[in-house]
């Protein structure tokens, strides 16, 4: 009889475990809070081994087709460039590609079995009980359900290491900046859509990156802890109308507008989460509810498929789960960490503190003008 397990989170993890998981002969269900997939954000990377992963799952041809091929400017007060460039030619970066977030996990829902993985949208996890063979769930409309493994891929503030390692604040580490998403498809940047633009001020960035049907605006600036609520959407408003409201540099008035009215904003804190172990009992931990990079590292994305995929195939090389968790957390964790460390450099470039650090952030690109 096959194994029956919960997934809770329909991101890049929870796709990618689903994925293999029924690769592997398992019974998967995957819960998500949200209707659908939730294709905003940034644009993001497939690097290292998560370049190998996409081949593996036989998606690669057409991840490279929806490959987002741009180039960005930093700008000054008046719009006026001062550096282009294309990240994705320098040394470090070639051969990873760059895609819309909502492309790719379109493309990784799209490969799973439909009558082999059962996605529940609009539905998430109450509580957790673990027998001594199962792992019995009540879900928030009141129905229950036995499971022999239970899968915490729901992000920073995963419900799942809430309900069974412990609150929050516990695991994650605040890196002292906020950060903000929302739809500009009308700011008109006077650049073609396969340009990314970013302005900069002392502690502060604000970018538009424009595609096919739309774009998407960003705000981003250093500040203390504030005393906040992931879930109150107006409270994010005016902490962002407090920070940026006297900002006249280039669009950020613009962008600062659409994010107030806008109805899909998403702003959260720059952070990591380092849980010291990953599994308990029959749950596990896996991508940002694990080990949560940060954007600044330009990994949350592949991290989280590389350690799905390990995690898959740990369950499906050993019969028992604690050998299987154990060995996944010990070949993962260490690689993790090392992506985690270079959030304080990449960050710095991001958001500058002081003058020397915003000059050098400009002439870090000025070395590699290659457009």
């Amino acid at each position: 009889m096959k194994k029956q397990v919960l997934i809770s989170g329909a991101g890049f993890a929870g796709l990618t475990l689903a994925y293999w998981l029924n690769k592997f002969d398992f019974d998967v269900t995957v819960v998500e809070y949200a209707s659908g997939l939730r294709r905003g954000g940034s644009p993001i990377d497939i690097r290292g081994k998560a370049l190998d992963i996409v081949q593996e799952m036989g998606i690669g041809d057409q991840v490279k087709a929806k490959e987002f091929i741009h180039t960005d400017e930093i700008v000054n007060d008046q719009g006026e460039t001062l550096v282009r460039f294309s990240l994705n030619k320098q040394p470090e970066y070639l051969g990873d590609i760059e895609i819309h977030r909502g492309d790719l996990l379109d493309i990784i829902y799209d490969a799973l079995p439909k009558d082999g993985v059962k996605i529940l949208f609009n539905s998430s996890i109450a509580t957790l009980e673990e027998l001594d063979d199962a792992v019995k769930v009540v879900f928030e409309d009141g129905s229950t359900h036995s499971f022999d493994y239970v899968f915490g891929a729901d992000g920073t503030h995963s419900t799942v290491r809430r309900l069974v390692f412990g609150e929050e604040h516990q695991f994650t580490q605040f890196f002292g900046a906020y950060f903000a998403f929302a739809e500009t498809k009308d700011i008109d940047t006077g650049r073609t859509k396969d340009t990314g633009v970013m302005y900069r001020s002392l502690g502060k960035q604000a970018l538009i990156y424009q595609f096919l049907n739309g774009a998407n605006g960003v705000l981003m600036f250093r500040s203390p802890k504030l005393d906040w609520d992931y879930r109150n959407k107006e409270q994010h408003k005016q902490i962002l109308k407090d920070n940026f409201g006297n900002e006249k540099g280039w669009k950020v008035p613009e962008i600062l507008d659409a994010m107030l009215h806008s109805d899909s904003l998403f702003f959260d804190e720059v952070c990591q989460v380092h849980v010291p172990q990953w599994y308990k009992g029959r749950v596990a931990l896996v991508g940002d509810a694990a080990h949560a990079p940060s954007f600044f590292t330009g990994m949350g994305t592949s991290l989280a498929m590389i350690g799905a995929t390990c995690l898959a195939k740990s369950l499906a090389a050993h019969a028992d789960h604690q050998i299987a968790f154990a060995q996944y957390q010990e070949q993962h964790k260490p690689f993790a960490e090392e992506i985690q460390s270079r959030i304080i450099q990449n960050q710095k470039y991001q958001l500058p503190e002081t003058e020397e650090e915003l000059k050098a952030s400009i002439e870090r690109f000025q070395k590699i003008q290659n457009v």
